[in-house]
């Protein structure tokens, strides 16, 4: 064993002898020291204007065909909730007109809508009386029941609302690609508005006639 290491030490001692100084390799230019540590610098990727320019267009298309499809899936989910607000009641206003204070005064809604007090809060499957008395009223009476309803609404409609917000994300994600690869061209051009989390920069180009 002793001998054996002998003979590696005078083997690298004349490896080291019949080195040229002057030799090169690769390594003197891909590594350098950092911390006392040598690291291999990884090679660029080498690639022209126009790979470049076909690599946005690629990633343009895949942002635009998941935005289409969350825009599908908010106008699916808009029609099964049909608009209603999460209490189950809707925004929207019903007047009504007298034309006497009296008339005001004496106004009794149920009265007026030809329905039952307790269903009064309803703005959908309101029956009349007349209904009431032919047939025995649908959907869910029970307050436990009513409440887990307007809680499953409430859970859509908050669903609803991260979609949309997605879509407008995926949106301007396809504006900041796109301005990306305009950039790419070598016409002038001036920076008119910085880039923001909600928008694109806004760069005005000199104009070129195209032959």
């Amino acid at each position: 064993d002793y001998h054996k290491k002998q003979n590696a030490l005078r083997a690298l001692q004349k490896k080291a002898l019949d080195k040229n100084p002057d030799e090169f390799y690769f390594k003197m230019i891909r590594a350098e020291l950092q911390d006392g540590v040598h690291i291999i610098k990884q090679p660029k990727d080498e690639v022209t204007p126009e790979q470049v320019k076909l690599m946005r267009t690629q990633d343009i298309k895949y942002v635009e065909m998941k935005r289409v499809a969350e825009a599908k899936k908010i106008e699916r989910l808009k029609s099964e909730l049909h608009l209603l607000d999460a209490e189950g009641k809707n925004p929207n206003k019903h007047m009504f007109f007298f034309d006497t204070k009296k008339e005001v005064q004496e106004f009794d809604i149920a009265t007026h809508l030809d329905t039952v007090p307790e269903l009064v809060d309803r703005v959908y499957n309101r029956p009349t009386i007349a209904t009431l008395q032919k047939e025995t009223l649908k959907g869910a009476t029970d307050p436990a029941h009513l409440k887990k309803l307007a809680q499953q609404r409430k859970n859509q409609y908050d669903l609803l609302k991260q979609r949309i917000e997605r879509e407008k994300a995926m949106f301007v994600i396809a504006q900041k690609i796109q301005t990306r690869k305009d950039l790419l061209d070598k016409t002038h051009k001036v920076k008119v508005k910085k880039e923001t989390t909600n928008g694109p920069a806004i760069y005005k180009f000199k104009f070129q006639r195209k032959r």
